[in-house]
């Protein structure tokens, strides 16, 4: 008789984090979430659980910098409601980006990750910036590339 072979399962006890840092001058917006939430999920480790918390923390800095291809900044719109009558709000791409180019960030990063309770936790661990200023040097984050960044 063989050995039974064990897979490994990631669990909160076992997972090891780490902080990274994303320098997000001259990347499209899209392109840029998708990676981080793949970060954030956790699917760049080999021990990768679908139903676990197993990703590191981000921090993005220059979200003031970062592009919207094509025709995005006067044909898109950013759209949310208060919840009452008449309380459809519209914002242009081109004025999000201009006054709160962070919370783009954020939401595009929100929208890639599982809409439950395990896609929430995963959000918290994303800290945007929108210079180059961040008050996490305590943490000594990694600075990486992302796939399309300039060496």
């Amino acid at each position: 008789m063989g050995v039974a072979q064990k897979s490994f399962m990631a669990n909160k006890q076992n997972v090891e984090r780490e902080w990274l840092l994303v320098d997000a001058a001259d990347l499209p917006i899209g392109r840029l979430a998708s990676q981080v939430a793949s970060i954030l999920r956790g699917k760049h480790k080999p021990t990768f659980t679908p139903h676990c918390d197993a990703g590191d923390f981000v921090v993005i800095i220059n979200t003031d910098k970062v592009v919207l291809t094509g025709n995005k900044m006067e044909d898109k719109y950013y759209f949310h409601h208060s919840g009452y009558v008449g309380g459809a709000k519209h914002i242009q791409a081109k004025k999000m980006m201009k006054e709160h180019s962070d919370r783009a960030v954020e939401r595009a990063i929100k929208g890639m990750l599982p809409k439950n309770s395990l896609g929430r936790d995963m959000f918290r661990k994303v800290k945007v910036y929108k210079g180059d200023a961040h008050p996490h040097e305590a943490q000594q984050p990694r600075l990486i590339k992302l796939d399309g960044q300039a060496e």
